[in-house]
């Protein structure tokens, strides 16, 4: 277990100013490397370039096999060939008091410590997060995105493994691009910000948000004509593609609708994952606003779930041309496996009742059309997006996954994983397993972190919920308060909220528990807000959870555990449940 070779880079060291670094490297276009303001001639071999490519955005140095297998398609002789090409690539970048290419035993690893590379300046500031950066220093980056393709002319057509490797990053750059892109056009000048739109429409096609930020910005300018025919134009698209175009014309009715509006409007109105319109405005700043707004439009009222795409997983040593060799059969073989687990993950989360999950069929469509999770999550409006790879490497299988935010781009998490070859329940069971405990985990985690950073009073139920979450876990009394203010709070916001009758009886519970408070009356409350949770989603297995510790404190302990058996029973990923 690992770091994945096909990792982005994400660091947090300060950005790099490119006029001060000693070299230069530009992955991004056709490859280029400067020397203290001179260019340096680059191999022409395009196995060299893509060896200083990958070396370049490893995260941690590489072993010599995964650099083979990377590169090569069964050579005859790989090792030499690595070799070979090291010794080509030390001839250009080290210098004669610097080696910058590192051999330590078998890995190797590529010293950039005072280079500027185009790529990673990209992965840094997505890992930092682009709301943090300033206007400037999103143009800055934005201009690098501008420069082309990741190694545009350096395409290696002899390695699937390397192509697929290629093609994904070059996908999340592009989700990197549009994120920025996202977040740039909200700050600009009207004029500057109709240009980015359009650009973000060129990248992201079919980004509901792009044409809605379009469209906010031609009505800015009083371009209304021309907005109408731009909706009418992309209605058309959206139904070509078997896309729902409702959101988009619910957007455009908000924006016409809103008296007197601003100049420059927060956010465009936007859509959700189940196809709900927003529009951030000063009635839905305040609890009160949000439930009057909810009751006026009962559509409103059921609580967002964050939204997560679960994208097949490629395979990684596919071969171009159909399986004709055992070896190429033992590729398909992966490749049935990576859409087995894909299924598992996606049926698991799902049991989860805490996230919406796209459904298998339109991620299974998207990916038949060649669409990759970064635009596949935009186009589906989603705030997660999983993607991965099966390799096989000699005797075992390697499977490599993927966490990130849609609109930050930034990649909440990775892992690799690996198990023998011929032991497929293995890989399904355990490996599914821990695909699907560290998702829901990381994803709480980030909601939560999210929720904590809202002013207070402008939560929704969802975001109550998950401030909730924070304190409660933070099991000491003050926060056990701070936790059920929000939980009632959430219940408020939507009295059909499971998950915020659960977080609730748990508190109770607590309170019950560790003698904070009077245990007959905290025992009452846990019961009856356990009770309410389960009147809100019997399928929900946080329910059961909060009934089976509420019977538990009455001393019912029989039903307790067939309490606690169906929350496990209901979704075998609750760990909860089986604490």
């Amino acid at each position: 277990m690992g770091a994945s070779v096909g990792n982005a880079v994400e660091s947090h060291e300060p950005a790099r100013p490119a006029g001060g670094a000693r070299m230069k490297l530009r992955l991004l276009g056709p490859m280029k490397l400067e020397r203290e303001g001179s260019p340096l001639a680059l191999p022409s071999s395009r196995k060299v370039r893509a060896l200083l490519a990958q070396l370049a955005l490893a995260p941690a140095p590489l072993s010599r096999s995964q650099l083979c297998e990377l590169l090569w398609d069964v050579p005859d002789d790989p090792r030499g060939e690595l070799r070979w090409c090291l010794s080509k690539l030390r001839s250009v970048v080290d210098e004669p008091e610097r080696k910058r290419v590192i051999s330590e035993g078998d890995s190797v690893r590529l010293d950039l410590a005072d280079a500027f590379v185009d790529a990673i300046e990209i992965a840094r500031a997505t890992g930092l997060g682009l709301e943090k950066q300033s206007t400037e220093r999103l143009r800055e980056l934005a201009a690098l995105l501008l420069a082309g393709e990741l190694l545009e002319g350096s395409e290696v057509d002899s390695s699937p493994a390397f192509s697929a490797w290629l093609t994904a990053q070059r996908r999340r750059l592009r989700g990197c691009h549009a994120a920025l892109l996202e977040h740039l056009v909200t700050r600009v000048p009207d004029d500057e910000a109709l240009a980015l739109a359009e650009q973000w429409i060129t990248l992201a096609p079919f980004d509901r948000r792009a044409h809605a930020s379009l469209l906010a910005a031609l009505a800015r300018h009083g371009r209304i004509g021309e907005a109408e025919d731009h909706l009418a134009t992309i209605v058309r698209r959206f139904e070509d593609e078997g896309l729902d175009a409702t959101p988009l014309r619910e957007a455009w009715r908000e924006l016409r609708e809103q008296p007197d509006a601003p100049a420059r409007p927060r956010s465009a109105p936007w859509t959700t994952a189940t196809g709900m319109t927003a529009t951030v405005t000063a009635e839905l700043a305040t609890p009160a606003g949000a439930m009057e707004h909810a009751r006026r439009d009962p559509a409103r009222a059921t609580t967002r779930r964050a939204s997560i795409a679960v994208m097949p997983f490629v395979d990684r040593g596919a071969p171009t041309s159909r399986p004709t060799s055992p070896e190429a059969a033992s590729r398909s073989a992966a490749d049935a496996l990576a859409h087995s687990l894909v299924h598992d993950v996606i049926t698991r989360l799902a049991q989860l009742r805490s996230l919406f999950v796209i459904a298998q069929g339109t991620v299974f469509a998207l990916h038949e059309r060649g669409i990759g999770p970064e635009e596949a999550a935009r186009m589906l409006d989603v705030d997660y997006a999983v993607g991965g790879s099966v390799r096989r490497s000699g005797a075992r299988i390697v499977v490599e996954v993927e966490l990130s935010e849609t609109r930050s781009a930034r990649i909440v998490w990775a892992e690799s994983f690996d198990s023998p070859a011929d032991d497929t329940l293995v890989v399904l069971e355990e490996i599914g397993n821990r695909i699907v405990a560290s998702i829901a985990s990381e994803v709480e985690a980030a909601e939560r972190s999210r929720a904590m950073l809202r002013p207070p009073n402008s939560l929704d139920a969802w975001e109550a919920h998950h401030r909730g979450l924070w304190h409660m876990y933070r099991f000491n009394p003050g926060d056990n308060a701070q936790a059920q203010h929000y939980f009632e709070r959430a219940v408020q916001l939507d009295p059909t909220f499971s998950r915020a009758h659960a977080g609730l009886s748990f508190t109770h519970f607590q309170s019950a528990f560790q003698g904070w408070g009077p245990r007959e009356s905290a025992t009452l409350a846990a019961f009856e807000a356990a009770g309410q949770s389960l009147m809100a989603d019997d399928r929900d297995p946080a329910a059961h959870w909060a009934m089976g510790r509420a019977l538990w404190l009455h001393g019912r302990q029989d039903p307790s555990v067939t309490e606690l058996e169906q929350a496990i029973d209901l979704s075998p990923n609750f760990a909860l449940g089986h604490y």
